[in-house]
Parts: C-alpha cells; structure tokens; sequence
C-alpha cells in the first residue's frame, strides 16, 4: 500500500516572530504551505528562508473561511493528508509516524488533544480535543470568524490521544475584527447556535451588557442549541451580564440554572461562589465549591474555565474557612492552592497568617 502523504497548512499575517519556531515544528512533513493574508513586517521574507511554499493571498472583504480555503484549494493533489495549523501553534515530535499509525482505512478526520493556553513553567492550563487534520477532499472551511471545518460528505472521526497541539499565543494581537465577523456570522445564518452563541460572548468582551443578555437568550431558544455544556456557558455569561448590570437576583438565578443545565460542570458552581465571596456568605462559598469538587475531570472541549483547575477553588475555600474561623481547614485547602502555584506570594503570607492563628489560638488553649 502507498504510504500517505501529509501536507501542514496555515494562513498567517504579521507572524514574523514565530516562524523559526514554526518550521522547527512542520518539517517532517512532506509538504508546507503558508498562505499570507497580508503581511506588512518580514514575515514572508522569513517563511521564504525555509522549504516552504509561500502565497500571498488577499481576502476582501476579510474573512476568514475563506482564506483558509483559498490556501486549502492550493494543496498539491498528491497529499492525502492535510494538517490545519496556526504559526503560533506547534505539533507534537514524531507527528507524522504518530498520525500515520493512527489513521484508519476509513478515517477522514483526526480527533486529538489541544492544549490552547498553558502556564510559565509550561505546564497545560486550558485543553481540549480539536479536529483539524483531515483529508484533502471532503472538507471546506465555513463561518467568515471562528470558523469550523466542515464535511461535505460523510466523514469518519477517528481519536488519536498521542498527538499533541500546543498553542502559544500573541495576546497583543487585536480581536478587534472579531465582532463584526460575528455580527455578519449570525446575519448569515441566524439558525446557527455556535454563532448565536461566540456572538453574545464577544459582546460580553466588549461590555455590550443588554446586547449580551438578549443574544445568549436567542441562543437558548434556538431548537438547534441543545449542548448542554454550551448552554450552560450562555446561562454564565447571561449571569455575568445581570453582575455588570448590578443587578445580583437575575445574576443568581442564571447561576442557579446553569447548575442544572449542565451538571457534570464545575464551572457554575464555582461562579456562584464568587457571587456568595463578593456577598460575603461564606458558608454558602464553601457549598458552591464542595459541589465543584465533586466533578475531578474536565471536559474535553473548549468549554473550561481555567478558574476551576487552577488553584482558585481552594485559595476560595481557605479564605472562606478562615473568615468561618476554622484555621486547619483553611490551612489545608491554602496547601492544596500552594501546590498549584507555588510561587504566588499572596499564598504564602495567607498560610503564615493561617499558621500564626493556629498557634496563637493553641497558645490561648494552653493557658485556659
């Protein structure tokens, strides 16, 4: 049997910076295409250094669906395999035997892990699976932002846990043309939930409050919208628009549903923390996180809140003991935050004030 052959493809615009790292990554491949949207630093010059092939590209209007197209239409004939990439992100060493190995007879399209931010030291904050290696035909990028790829005939998924994407991104880039791509992404299909939904996040970003609330209840209306952990995040981010708004009873009741919305989530649980936190009820804190901790594993999507693995549920629950005045719980949950961040500052003068309580209140014990 002819051995598959794999093609990287990307588009890039002002990447200039990541592009050693880039090719460091793509090289085993058989075959890399960029597509440039528009570079104006040296980002072609450089990608022109290496054996890759370059094509300038212009989207107007912007959008980008289909620029990733545009890109996707040049792959030569003879890849069997694309693999969608960003020059801000890497592949995991050894990609090319690893997807090899795992690509089935009837496979159309991998399924793998996706790590989308990760802390200094390195170490995976944000995950989830993505879908972007897949066969050169069959396949079409849709939605003018956060576009998707989409199947135009029947595809086979297949999972491959050994393959690894690791995003490193550039947050001074600007988002700034991501609302109106939305606004248009909804214009265009308003039947879509995926965009109903990013829309009424975007104007969460951008402190559209009402604009907020009244689009994330359009996307819970819509018969299509049945994703729980989807929904879910819509009935946190309506409750975080009501916040904004100062307007705590709606907030809370938002809070409420989505704990039953999706229940095998953390992440409302530990939102309705926050509010208890900012009320001051700290029993009600302790509740709320106790019900988040029942659930030990995220989910594999993009739905994760970094809040609710990074230490933050056990810092809230070792202030709330302590305002309780019970300083050996707090002192154990302080530990468990230290052990996930163990060079936070604020977390080590809390366990020696902890400590001091624990002793001065021994001390008082003693003298009784």
């Amino acid at each position: 049997m002819k051995k598959k052959k794999i093609g990287v493809y990307a588009i890039c615009k002002n990447e200039c910076q990541f592009v050693k790292r880039f090719y460091e990554a793509v090289k085993e491949a058989d075959y890399i295409l960029i597509g440039d949207t528009g570079s104006t630093d040296k980002t072609v010059e450089e990608l022109k250094k290496y054996p890759i092939d370059v094509r300038e590209i212009k989207i107007n209007p912007w959008r980008f669906d289909k620029a990733r197209n545009e890109v996707l239409k040049c792959m030569p004939e003879d890849i069997d395999i694309c693999i969608s990439l960003d020059l801000d992100e890497i592949i995991k060493p050894g990609f090319k035997e690893i997807i090899l190995k795992a690509w089935e007879e009837d496979t159309t399209r991998l399924s793998y892990p996706y790590i989308w931010r990760v802390r200094e030291d390195g170490t995976p904050l944000v995950s989830f699976n993505i879908t972007k290696i897949h066969t050169r035909e069959g396949y079409t990028w849709t939605h003018p932002v956060h576009e998707v790829l989409t199947p135009l005939k029947e595809e086979h998924i297949t999972v491959c846990e050994e393959l690894l994407v690791t995003h490193y991104p550039d947050d001074t880039k600007s988002r700034g043309s991501y609302l109106p791509l939305l606004e248009l992404s909804v214009k265009e299909d308003p039947l879509d939930d995926r965009n109903m939904h990013y829309l009424g996040r975007e104007y969460m970003y951008y402190h559209k409050w009402n604009e907020c609330i009244d689009t994330l209840i359009r996307h819970l209306d819509l018969k299509s919208a049945t994703w729980k952990d989807e929904r879910c995040a819509s009935m946190r981010f309506i409750s975080r628009a009501y916040l904004a708004l100062n307007r705590k009873r709606e907030a809370r009741m938002w809070l409420s549903l989505a704990t039953l919305e999706a229940p095998n989530t953390r992440e409302p649980w530990v939102e309705l923390a926050f509010l208890d936190y900012q009320e001051g009820n700290d029993q009600a804190v302790l509740d709320a996180l106790e019900e988040a901790l029942k659930i030990p594993e995220k989910n594999p999507h993009y739905i994760n809140e970094q809040f609710c693995w990074d230490g933050t549920i056990e810092d809230l629950m070792s202030i709330a003991y302590s305002r309780l005045g019970d300083f050996e719980k707090a002192l154990y949950y302080i530990d468990e935050a230290i052990k996930k961040n163990p060079d936070e500052a604020r977390l080590q003068e809390n366990k020696k004030w902890m400590e001091e309580q624990i002793k001065s209140n021994s001390n008082d014990n003693t003298n009784l």
